[in-house]
């Protein structure tokens, strides 16, 4: 299962994004665990890197493994959580001459793959 949470003024189409995230998700996992893709700026992806990777940089995206224990009743288990700078996805788009939901897809998929390692 996957779950997107954005800021409003981001365009981002969430419905396209959870389909893909969840094709790959099922290539990893087989699909029974829950991944939460969330879309921040600039200045919050800065303070998640310099906190968590020492690099005072927006990076385009960033994963967090979920390593702690759950409820029994918590269904489906966490996977963990992928970070998407959302205005570092629309500068590699420009640069790389591609549609910002074609990297978006990348995004997650490198999220994903580095979750599911």
């Amino acid at each position: 299962m996957v779950k997107i949470f954005r800021p409003s003024r981001y365009k981002v189409p969430v419905r396209k994004l959870v389909a893909f995230a969840q094709k790959i998700l099922e290539s990893y996992s087989g699909g029974d665990l829950l991944v939460n893709i969330i879309f921040v700026g600039k200045r919050r992806m800065i303070g998640i890197a310099s906190a968590y990777k020492n690099e005072f940089v927006a990076l385009p995206v960033l994963s967090f493994a979920f390593e702690g224990t759950q409820a029994d009743n918590y269904e489906p288990p966490l996977l963990g959580e992928v970070y998407i700078c959302y205005p570092q996805a629309v500068l590699l788009a420009a640069e790389k001459e591609k549609s910002v939901d074609a990297i978006l897809e990348q995004l997650i998929e490198h999220g994903i793959r580095n979750l599911a390692g």
